[in-house]
């Protein structure tokens, strides 16, 4: 199916592209970013992509790279997630070839502190058993909290970052692979090999991401970033503009306080060589390249493809 479904595309696209090579990783949005090329998502209008197997089914063609599914102001619902990513399986595999676009769930916890993070490791837990590839914890202040998050998204037999560095042993049962290695299209056993953290493992299929977006989480925003297992974050524009007293704040253009926290986190994302999230229009996409930013909260489709051209993206997206 993946072959005929890349010979078409191939035939579809336009002379001189370059032509994407078939997947090689369950993971989208990590196969993107592994190849320096940057990811993006739509943030305008749909408030989230909660929902169940009809949303999904109806997003399996998404022009995204991942789909961030929001469970922060959503319903905490694993069902419907479960049916959502069933969804997305019976309308893929994208124009890329992948099984689904990649799936990003937004965490209904915050991590204002280590006890928070452990005490709702069952929650991470149920997100990842629906074969997601990502989840992302917000208002990330605290770097033991940040650990611990890395700890819930990883089961026990994963050694890096343990026996040579701070993490501590995964949290993960035995149990929640059957379900999600479907959701995958592998084995179980595949499953249990692939399902770690990238890129501290480079071969690890789930992407780990940060919301450092108030005022106290930008204070350590250096340390935080530079948490083994994290692969991108984000400064939360809305929540930085609460925290430093503008409410509304969204999209660029910034004032000079905003704007500063914005630097912040980006400069902490690039020390700790991992992406940075940033807010992407087509007015503003080439700009924000230049910057170094690799996941993009795009306004619309054009926004994103005209960075994908700029990046000089092969084809079929």
């Amino acid at each position: 199916m993946l072959s005929a479904l890349a010979g078409g595309a191939v035939a579809a696209a336009s002379a001189g592209q370059a032509r994407a090579a078939a997947p090689t990783r369950v993971n989208k949005a990590i196969d993107l970013l592994s190849q320096d090329q940057p990811i993006y998502y739509y943030t305008a209008g749909r408030g989230g992509s909660q929902g169940g197997f009809k949303e999904g089914l109806a997003l399996a063609k998404t022009w995204e790279d991942f789909i961030i599914y929001e469970m922060e102001f959503g319903p905490y619902d694993p069902s419907e997630l479960r049916e959502f990513m069933a969804g997305l399986v019976l309308g893929g595999p994208t124009a890329s070839g992948h099984r689904t676009p990649a799936v990003q769930v937004v965490l209904p916890i915050s991590g204002w502190d280590a006890a928070t993070v452990r005490a709702n490791h069952w929650v991470i837990q149920q997100i990842l058993a629906a074969g997601v590839h990502g989840v992302t914890l917000c208002h990330a202040r605290d770097p033991e909290a940040v650990r611990e998050f890395v700890r819930c998204a990883r089961f026990p037999h994963y050694r890096k970052g343990v026996d040579d560095g701070p993490l501590g042993e995964g949290y993960r049962g035995n149990g929640g692979q059957g379900h999600a290695s479907k959701v995958w299209g592998i084995s179980p056993k595949e499953y249990l090999e692939r399902a770690d953290v990238w890129p501290l493992n480079p071969r690890g299929e789930v992407l780990l991401g940060l919301k450092i977006e108030d005022r106290y989480a930008m204070e350590k925003a250096e340390e935080i970033a530079s948490v083994p297992g994290i692969g991108y974050a984000e400064w939360g524009p809305g929540d930085m503009g609460l925290s430093l007293g503008y409410p509304e704040v969204h999209d660029p253009p910034y004032n000079q306080e905003v704007e500063a926290a914005r630097q912040k986190v980006m400069a902490a994302c690039k020390n700790a060589n991992i992406a940075f999230l940033d807010v992407v229009t087509e007015q503003n996409v080439e700009e924000r390249l230049a910057e170094g930013m690799r996941v993009g909260a795009a306004r619309s489709e054009e926004a994103a493809n005209k960075g994908r051209r700029l990046t000089k993206r092969p084809k079929p997206w």
